[in-house]
């Protein structure tokens, strides 16, 4: 019903008034007046007026489903979407979701995250109001072993939205988006599997965008930045979030009619690490230096280093200094 009152009165564009608003949604004035109630209090501008009704004047840059797709036009991703004030996690709620039956494609996003976590269990800083916390459930009809490569995905999509407002990404692998070598975007995939088949896959990104320097908890200001910050301005989070979702809509179209080939040369196109001098630390927790060459079919990454090429699937990478 509420999202009926509301399209009642874009399609408006003035004044409508509710009684009108109550013949054509079949209900009494009185719940009318209680919709138009719940929207103010979601932070929606609604004027009224004696004999004219009310009139939508603005709507907030919150994370709310009637927002959130309108006008969204994707085919798969964001056809259901979830939101949520404050949760431990988006990606658990996600997890819990796809073993509810969920379908692909269902996107879940919280306006704050108490518990949110990055590759490596390190936390992510998810403070209300000022960031994107989203993850995206995924049943693709690809093998399991295809998906470590939906990180990668997911950061091309993220460099999309992000020209889309005039900034330039710059991609660390496998999954950090940086500027001035400050964290801007976090991205945790999981997924749940049998031997041939995939169950389900979570994507959950984790986008800082008008936090402020002086938001960030002291450990994290020399480490992490914000899109406002890149910008010089406070950025929709509304659009930013639609505009990710079509890229990674159309992306994800692509993945599963022609595969990851043309998702893995994009990444190229952003990446920051290829070409440079890097510090790997394993999973096994070996330590050794080389310079990144590419990335391979699997989106793993080629180091070459004194003693030959080596291959890094999973690990902690880190840019070092030009020699």
């Amino acid at each position: 019903m509420r999202s009926d009152v509301l399209e009642l009165l874009r399609e408006a564009g003035g004044y409508i008034s509710g009684e009108r608003m109550a013949e054509r949604l079949g209900v009494t004035r009185a719940a009318i007046w209680k919709k138009i109630a719940a929207l103010r209090e979601q932070g929606y501008d609604i004027a009224s007026a004696p004999r004219s009704g009310y009139a939508l004047r603005g709507a907030p840059d919150s994370l709310i489903e009637a927002e959130i797709r309108k006008e969204l036009n994707t085919s798969l991703i964001g056809r259901r979407v979830a939101c949520y004030g404050a949760v431990d996690s988006t990606n658990l709620i996600a997890k819990e979701l796809a073993r509810e039956g969920a379908a692909d494609g269902t996107v879940v996003v919280a306006e704050s995250q108490g518990t949110g976590r990055g590759r490596l269990e390190r936390r992510f800083f998810s403070p209300p109001g000022k960031g994107i916390w989203v993850s995206i459930l995924l049943r693709p009809s690809f093998l399991p072993q295809e998906a470590p490569k939906c990180t990668l995905m997911a950061a091309v999509a993220v460099a999309r939205a992000m020209e889309k407002f005039g900034l330039r990404a710059e991609i660390k692998w496998p999954n950090d988006i940086l500027h001035d070598g400050k964290k801007l975007v976090g991205i945790l995939t999981e997924m749940s599997a049998e031997m041939d088949r995939v169950n389900y896959i979570v994507v959950g990104i984790g986008i800082n965008v008008n936090i402020a320097p002086e938001d960030f908890p002291a450990d994290l200001r020399e480490i992490a930045t914000s899109l406002m910050q890149m910008k010089g301005e406070p950025l929709p989070r509304v659009a930013f979030l639609q505009e990710l979702l079509r890229a990674l809509d159309d992306l994800y179209g692509t993945v599963q009619h022609e595969g990851f080939e043309p998702v893995l040369a994009a990444w190229r196109t952003y990446a920051v690490t290829l070409g440079r001098p890097v510090r790997v630390i394993a999973a096994a927790g070996e330590t050794f230096d080389g310079v990144a060459a590419d990335i391979d079919e699997e989106g793993a990454l080629l180091i070459d280093t004194a003693s030959g090429r080596r291959r890094v699937l999973a690990g902690d990478v880190s840019i070092r200094p030009q020699q």
